[in-house]
């Protein structure tokens, strides 16, 4: 059994095709199905069902499938490591975030990790706030950036808060509100809302707001995305609650300042186990030192720490 024939079998996995994972692997067909073949007789199972139509994995590949996936990542962890100690960053840095993030200016960010570390592959997933730390939790992210209610403290991963903002009304140009200098959420209860999925971090930090108040709102029309919510706004079609931070780069919509409006906090959050040399160099790109942190632990903001703009966000 060697690398190669893992990466073959996963490739063949993700692709449902000998002949896609061949292309991804830029071999021919009849080599990668020559080292599957051997693989599986050395296993004493066949880890592929073939037919005409399709390829799947059995349930002997199934099993095979996640260690092999820790194979492959231990061995490119063990040539990051030896490039580490002489002095060259390489391997993956894969980093999610929240769409909304505007505790730190990602793409500067990733800019300048880039030029520092070239050799590095750099991948970044958009996802909700819960599913990210679920994901940093599981070593499929290296770090993410998220956006929580007040008092949040995510579990199994360390965690460092950047940032507290408060949420602004937005509306289309022509909305009655869209003239006013601030609103209530008394004023905005009787409005309707586009708002994320219910059950969502991003949700709940609105609705937590109205519930505190003692007020209901009606939610028309839930999204998955910001994009999409404003440009339902900016149709007519209902009015928004968004970090004001990320609201002020908004185009073709007006901001209102909520008075007694939702509170977000975003965090940084990465693995409690020793970090990647590639995850490393990140986290001391972003003043994060995870070296000494305790699991659970947090990393409160400080007058000096990088990227906590002096009143939030």
């Amino acid at each position: 059994m060697d690398l190669q024939q893992m990466r073959y079998v996963l490739a063949v996995a993700d692709t449902a095709s000998f002949t896609r994972a061949a292309e991804r692997c830029h071999v021919v067909q009849s080599a990668l199905s020559h080292q599957v073949a051997r693989l599986e007789k050395e296993l004493g199972a066949r880890l592929f069902e073939r037919t005409s139509r399709r390829v799947r994995l059995t349930a002997a590949g199934e099993a095979f499938l996640p260690a092999a996936r820790q194979a492959l990542e231990a061995a490119e962890r063990a040539r990051a490591e030896v490039a580490a100690a002489t002095g060259e960053i390489r391997g993956g840095l894969t980093v999610g975030s929240i769409p909304t993030v505007t505790a730190v200016d990602l793409p500067a960010v990733l800019r300048d990790y880039r030029l520092r570390y070239p050799r590095v592959r750099i991948s970044l997933r958009a996802g909700s706030s819960e599913r990210l730390v679920e994901q940093v939790r599981d070593g499929l992210l290296d770090a993410a950036f998220l956006g929580v209610l007040p008092g949040f403290r995510p579990r199994g991963v360390r965690h460092r808060e950047l940032a507290h903002g408060r949420h602004v009304a937005v509306v289309a140009p022509d909305h009655p509100l869209a003239a006013r200098p601030e609103v209530d959420l008394g004023r905005l209860a009787d409005e309707a809302f586009v708002d994320f999925a219910e059950g969502s971090a991003a949700r709940a930090q609105s609705d937590r707001a109205f519930a505190a108040a003692g007020l209901r709102r009606e939610v028309a029309f839930e999204v998955s995305g910001a994009e999409l919510m404003v440009r339902m706004v900016r149709h007519g079609l209902g009015i928004a609650l968004l970090p004001g931070r990320f609201a002020a780069e908004l185009h073709g919509v007006r901001t209102v300042p909520v008075t007694d409006g939702p509170v977000r906090v975003e965090h940084l959050v990465w693995s409690r186990f020793p970090p990647s040399p590639a995850a490393a160099a990140f986290l001391e790109l972003l003043g994060s030192e995870p070296l000494g942190s305790e699991p659970n632990g947090s990393e409160e903001p400080t007058e000096h720490a990088p990227f906590a703009p002096d009143g939030g966000k």
